[in-house]
């Protein structure tokens, strides 16, 4: 997972409330068997309407989405993270987020921020034709018009965010204190390791070898 410190550029100001992981990404879209070119399926239903912010070349390629109250609510598909990094988004901005949602999206790199809906609506407003600043060493939102709104998240999900720490990440960052702790169990039980050994045995031709 690439580390995240400070998300800055253009911000898609879409301000929706109740945005459900159906909207982020419609389940047909959830056969496949890889990440890659989710992005295309993201907001497909919202993409359908003629002069959507999603096709807005004003806002292509933004890093940011400024969303509505609960955000990323109805099912627990990660799919919807996914969707949302292939298309190049790295933070979201709303009032408030599905849990469910919340997680999936750190663990894929996508910084959740909560602020209150003043703040919101005044990001929305700025973002229709400024950059928007998101600083997880500060832990704040500016814009060029030098606002700043402090924004809270959990120590362990931000060290994950901006260290690029996924589950995988966060077991191989612990490696030396695994290998010795089994060296410590293999001298201290050593019936372990030979159970171990016996349980690993192959089998072929139905006999085991």
């Amino acid at each position: 997972m690439t580390p995240v410190t400070t998300v800055q550029g253009t911000a898609y100001p879409w301000g929706q409330k109740n945005v459900d992981t159906d909207v982020i990404i419609p389940a047909h879209w959830l056969k496949t068997t890889t990440r890659a070119g989710l992005g295309r399926g993201a907001f497909e239903t919202v993409r359908a309407e003629p002069g959507n912010l999603f096709d807005d070349p004003r806002y292509a390629g933004a890093p940011i989405l400024i969303a509505g109250d609960n955000f990323g609510c109805g099912s627990s598909r990660e799919h919807a993270a996914w969707a949302l990094t292939d298309m190049g988004i790295t933070a979201v901005i709303a009032p408030s987020f599905s849990d469910i949602f919340s997680g999936n999206a750190v663990k894929n790199g996508i910084v959740p921020v909560v602020l209150p809906q003043e703040a919101i609506d005044r990001l929305l407003a700025v973002a229709q034709d400024q950059p928007i600043t998101i600083d997880l060493e500060t832990m704040t939102v500016t814009t060029p018009y030098q606002d700043r709104f402090s924004f809270e998240l959990d120590p362990f999900r931000r060290r994950c965010l901006m260290e690029g720490l996924d589950e995988i990440g966060l077991t191989l960052a612990r490696t030396a204190q695994i290998s010795g702790f089994e060296a410590t169990v293999a001298a201290e039980r050593p019936w372990l390791a030979r159970e171990r050994a016996d349980a690993g045995v192959a089998v072929e031709g139905g006999r085991r070898t």
